[in-house]
């Protein structure tokens, strides 16, 4: 089969806004929460992205796209560098746009909304094209000049693990050389924000997956760009690619809208491993999709405790803790630690962990890092809808 890996990573994120400082942060165990400016002085906290510097020598403006595609665009822009395609794209026929999103252009429609019913005014002529959830890719592929495969997966929380994944099977199919996937959201929007309040899964204090002490998820925003290639084509350009984007494994519930099943869960991480030809103790690692809500922590606990076996699970960590849940780029995020894990030999932790939950009883790597060698790792994203899936990357040899 052939062979894809991981060539270049690029980030924007409440945690920072480049992959050191992103790292620097989940080691820390510190991102931005505060209060939303969206609704101040309702108590919602959220996880937001520091100031406009991530987009410093975009070209772009706000009046023609949503804050989720400069967000796609900033961190596109990240990766190709790292990538060392700084300066252009070789064959651009054959490089694909393929990103998660989960709810389009948020922002854009909140301010739209306010301009009709409050305002009496007609919407912006540029808001259909800013509020399509497809925008984000299009604005990629127009920044990059990437004329491949482009277009949006959106499945709610899994939406940039979906993207990932589909990369790795357009490349695997030869229908591309280069795929720039991965995910963007902005959905810190009033409207939004009060939605996601009357579930009442939202903390009011912080994001403590897996802990006792977890009263629910903050939401985050911002953006995390994979750039995915075959072996073949990166080694022909001069790159010693590090990381194999190996496995992907994607189920379907068909049960409960909102509630988590285990055996969906289950089957998502069974079929990764079959597709990455590993077994489960292959896996010296899970970055785990834990949200940092009761049902959710508790139901990814019994999943991995049935996909283990009689094995003990291996160190299993939630980054939301220091990201917030960034819906259609939690995946994504999430993706970019575990591939930073194993270049860095360090599983990162579990923040704001405060005590252990007997229904939640894995290695969570509570509050500090844990240096150790990580060869393969899991990465999963379990939304809404029953929409389950599970990426495995692993050091090349």
């Amino acid at each position: 089969m052939t062979r894809i890996v991981v060539s270049g990573l690029g980030i924007v994120s409440p945690a920072g806004c480049d992959t050191g400082s992103f790292w620097q942060a989940l080691l820390e165990g510190h991102g931005y929460f505060g209060e939303a400016s969206a609704l101040p002085g309702k108590g919602i906290r959220v996880a937001e992205v520091q100031g406009q510097g991530f987009m410093e020598g975009l070209g772009l403006s706000p009046s023609a796209c949503d804050r989720n595609a400069l967000f796609a665009v900033a961190a596109a822009r990240q990766a190709l560098a790292a990538a060392g395609l700084r300066t252009g794209l070789p064959r651009p026929e054959r490089v694909g746009v393929i990103l998660g999103n989960s709810a389009g252009g948020q922002c854009s429609t909140d301010d739209q909304y306010a301009r009709l019913y409050t305002q009496n005014k007609r919407p912006h002529p540029m808001t259909v094209a800013k509020v399509m959830v497809s925008s984000s890719a299009s604005w990629v592929s127009m920044t990059t000049g990437a004329t491949g495969p482009c277009f949006v997966t959106s499945s709610a929380c899994a939406s940039s693990s979906h993207a990932i994944g589909t990369a790795m099977q357009f490349l695997r199919a030869g229908l591309a050389d280069i795929v720039i996937a991965g995910g963007t959201e902005a959905p810190l929007s009033a409207g939004t924000l009060i939605a996601w309040d009357a579930m009442k899964i939202m903390s009011r204090t912080l994001c403590r997956p897996f802990s006792a002490g977890r009263d629910g998820l903050i939401l985050g925003e911002g953006a995390g760009i994979i750039v995915l290639e075959t072996e073949a084509h990166a080694r022909g350009r001069g790159l010693t690619p590090m990381i194999e984007a190996a496995g992907f494994g994607f189920s379907s519930d068909a049960g409960d809208i909102v509630a988590p099943n285990v055996d969906g869960m289950t089957r998502a991480m069974t079929l990764a491993l079959e597709d990455a030809g590993l077994d489960p103790g292959d896996i010296a690692y899970v970055n785990a999709h834990g949200t940092g809500t009761r049902a959710n922590d508790r139901a990814e606990t019994q999943a991995l405790k049935r996909l283990f076996g009689k094995r003990p699970v291996p160190p299993t960590s939630s980054i939301k803790g220091v990201t917030g849940h960034a819906l259609g780029a939690a995946g994504a995020f999430e993706a970019i630690a575990t591939i930073m894990a194993i270049e860095n030999g360090i599983a990162p932790p579990t923040a704001h962990f405060d005590a252990p939950d007997p229904e939640c009883d894995l290695d969570c790597v509570p509050n500090q890092g844990r240096a150790m060698p990580i060869p393969a790792a899991m990465s999963n994203s379990f939304a809404f809808g029953g929409l389950n899936t599970a990426l495995i990357f692993k050091a090349l040899e």
